[in-house]
């Protein structure tokens, strides 16, 4: 439920929610629905629902017990903002993590709307990031919910990136994450789009980070994009928390 993750742009997963329903195109082949039917099937408890939504009490503090500076990637396995996750329910979360300022937290969602509805009423510390997902243009509708959040670092996951995004407006936009579908009946994603994302990000001031080609074998594919890697990672220059330091250091030169 919690542990290193292999998810390039983040060092631990934290899920105290699991489970979740599909919304829109970029979930068709969910690799966490996938994932959550094999722990279903070697019997583990955390997961006798299935990929249905279910809270886990017991873990809402556990990153209050991590003494070292991570980044946390918060429900890798569901979405915060998911309808059937109460509102207590988040502000518990929201709790630990504004009670955690050592650590930084990355909470992705593809319901924009609730988030914006909530955004208000929950307290964003500087070490909570948010984002959107935004496959492809018809998920663009994501990205003024995202404005509307006063936190720190506001970014984008275009993954699994589905078309072409020709004119992201990124104003108010931290980061961006650009990655192609993996796995089994993985769709194809064109170099033209994610280069075109590239050039966006450079006009704009933007760090980039190209996670990967994704395809059925994504390892094979890689992650070098012209030859390149980026593992661009925001940061807020004299307001910056001791892991957007060591990220800072650790991306230095790109």
């Amino acid at each position: 439920m919690a542990g290193s993750s292999q998810i390039e742009w983040t060092e631990m997963t934290w899920n105290p929610v699991t489970g979740c329903t599909k919304v829109s195109q970029g979930c068709k082949h969910c690799y966490a629905e996938r994932f959550a039917g094999r722990l279903q099937a070697m019997g583990n408890a955390r997961y006798r629902n299935g990929f249905r939504v279910t809270l886990h009490e017991d873990l809402v503090e556990l990153p209050l017990r991590w003494k070292q500076p991570k980044m946390i990637f918060v429900n890798s396995m569901s979405d915060l903002f998911h309808e059937e996750v109460p509102l207590d329910f988040i502000r518990r979360v929201f709790d630990t993590m504004n009670r955690c300022p050592r650590h930084i937290f990355q909470v992705l969602t593809k319901r924009s709307r609730r988030l914006s509805e909530m955004a208000p009423g929950l307290t964003w510390s500087a070490n909570i990031w948010v984002g959107v997902s935004i496959e492809d243009k018809n998920a663009l509708h994501r990205l003024p919910d995202l404005r509307q959040v006063d936190a720190r670092v506001r970014f984008l996951s275009c993954e699994p990136l589905l078309g072409p995004l020709e004119s992201l407006p990124l104003e108010g936009i931290d980061w961006v994450i650009v990655g192609g579908e993996s796995g089994p009946g993985a769709r194809p994603m064109r170099a033209e789009w994610v280069e075109d994302i590239l050039r966006q990000c450079r006009s704009a001031g933007v760090p980039f980070f190209f996670k990967q080609w994704g395809g059925p074998h994504k390892k094979q594919a890689g992650r070098s994009l012209r030859g390149q890697i980026y593992n661009e990672m925001p940061h807020r220059i004299g307001q910056r928390t001791a892991c957007e330091r060591h990220t800072e250091m650790q991306f230095a030169g790109l």
